[in-house]
C-alpha cells in the first residue's frame, strides 16, 4: 500500500479535465431529494467536516455568528463507546456535521412539497459539494459506501504525461445519477472533488503527525484532528 505522502502526490496530479470527463460520462443532476442529508434506519447521518469548515459555517452569512462549534459539528461516533446513560466516551479522529433529533443533518430542511434544501449551502463542506462522487486512489478510497458506478482515471494528466491508471472516480447511490450535466458544472464539481481528495489526505497526515494518546476521563470524548486533540466544543484539550 502507498504511503500517505505518495498518495497525496497522486491526488495533486489528478487532472480536472479528466475528472470532468468521467463525471460527464456518468451524468448527474441534484434532484433535491434529501437522501444524502438524512440518517438511515437507526444510523444517524455522518458527513465528515474539517475544522476550518466548521468555522466557515459558524462565521458564515447564513447564521451571522449565532452558531457555536457544537451547533455545527459533533465527534464522529466510530470508535467511541456508549456510556450507561446513553452518552459517548473515548477517542475519535474526525468531526461529523451535527444532526437533529431524527438523525438527519441539522442543516437540512424541506418545504411543504418535500423538496430539500441546505440552510448552510454557501458554506457546506467539500463532502457535501461533491456527493455522490468520490475518488479512489491507488492506496485508499474515500469512505462513502459501496460504489454503483466507476470510471478509471489516468495518471499525471495535469503535467501532460499520460501514465498508468491513477485511480477511479466512484459514483455512489443517488437518484440524480445518469442525468445530463453541463461541462461547466462537471468542471466545477471536478475541481471540488480534487480539492477534497487532497484535503482529506492532508488531514490524515496531520492527524497522524499530531496524534498523542489522550487517555480521556470516563464519559469524556476527545477528537483528534489536524489541529491537535480537542474537546467536543472544539477547544484544545490542553486549555
Amino acid at each position: 500500500m502507498q504511503s500517505l505522502e505518495a498518495e497525496i502526490e497522486d491526488a495533486r496530479q489528478l487532472a480536472v479535465n479528466d475528472l470532468a470527463d468521467a463525471i460527464e460520462s456518468i451524468g448527474f443532476e441534484c434532484t433535491r431529494c434529501g437522501a444524502c442529508c438524512k440518517g438511515e434506519a437507526e444510523d444517524d447521518h455522518t458527513a465528515t467536516v474539517f475544522p476550518d469548515e466548521v468555522r466557515d459555517i459558524e462565521e458564515g452569512d447564513s447564521y451571522d455568528g449565532d452558531y457555536d462549534w457544537r451547533d455545527v459539528a459533533r465527534p464522529m461516533p466510530y470508535g467511541l463507546s456508549e456510556t450507561g446513560d446513553g452518552g459517548l466516551e473515548g477517542e475519535t479522529f474526525e468531526w461529523a456535521l451535527q444532526t437533529d433529533s431524527c438523525g438527519d443533518c441539522t442543516f437540512y430542511e424541506e418545504d411543504e412539497s418535500g423538496t430539500g434544501a441546505c440552510t448552510a449551502h454557501d458554506d457546506r463542506p467539500l463532502i457535501c459539494q461533491t456527493y455522490p462522487f468520490s475518488v479512489a486512489l491507488a492506496g485508499t478510497s474515500q469512505p462513502m459506501g459501496e460504489a454503483v458506478d466507476s470510471v478509471a482515471l489516468e495518471a499525471q494528466r495535469e503535467t501532460g504525461e499520460a501514465g498508468d491508471e491513477a485511480g477511479v472516480l466512484q459514483a455512489h447511490e443517488c437518484e440524480g445519477l445518469g442525468r445530463d450535466i453541463s461541462r461547466a458544472d462537471a468542471e466545477e464539481l471536478a475541481r471540488a472533488l480534487k480539492e477534497r481528495a487532497v484535503r482529506e489526505l492532508e488531514e490524515a497526515i496531520a492527524v497522524r503527525d499530531e496524534y498523542e494518546p489522550a487517555n480521556p476521563d470516563p464519559s469524556e470524548v476527545v477528537v483528534h484532528d489536524s489541529e491537535g486533540a480537542k474537546r467536543v466544543d472544539g477547544t484544545p484539550l490542553e486549555e
